[in-house]
Parts: structure tokens; C-alpha cells; sequence
């Protein structure tokens, strides 16, 4: 590629990108909040889960082997 192809390319590459992004489906405002809660609600079961874990396992050092 020569150095003066450069400015047509990245301007042929912008113009694709714009033309894809109009033909994105978009969510719906209330998609994305269902979705952002779903994934809230998720990290927070998993932590709570994974700190219940880390908490029993803690305790059975504790009292079995230290």
C-alpha cells in the first residue's frame, strides 16, 4: 500500500463503519435496564455464594486444623 492510498482507505473504512452501525439493532431502553439488572442480580448471587464458601471454609480451618 502506498502512503498516498492511506487518506482514501481510511475514508472508504469510515464510510462502511457509519453504514454498519446504521444497520445495528439497537436494545430497547428497557432491554438494556432488564438486562444491566439481570447481571447485577447475577454478580451478586455469585459473590454471595462465593463469600458464603470462602466463610465455611474459613471456619473449618479454624476449628479442625490450625
Amino acid at each position: 500500500m502506498k502512503i498516498n492510498q492511506l487518506p482514501k482507505k481510511a475514508i472508504k473504512f469510515l464510510k462502511e463503519v457509519r453504514l454498519e452501525l446504521k444497520r445495528v439493532t439497537w436494545p430497547t431502553r428497557q432491554d438494556t435496564i432488564k438486562h444491566t439488572l439481570l447481571v447485577i442480580g447475577l454478580t451478586l448471587a455469585v459473590a454471595a455464594f462465593l463469600g458464603g464458601l470462602d466463610f465455611l471454609f474459613g471456619w473449618l480451618l479454624n476449628e479442625f486444623i490450625l
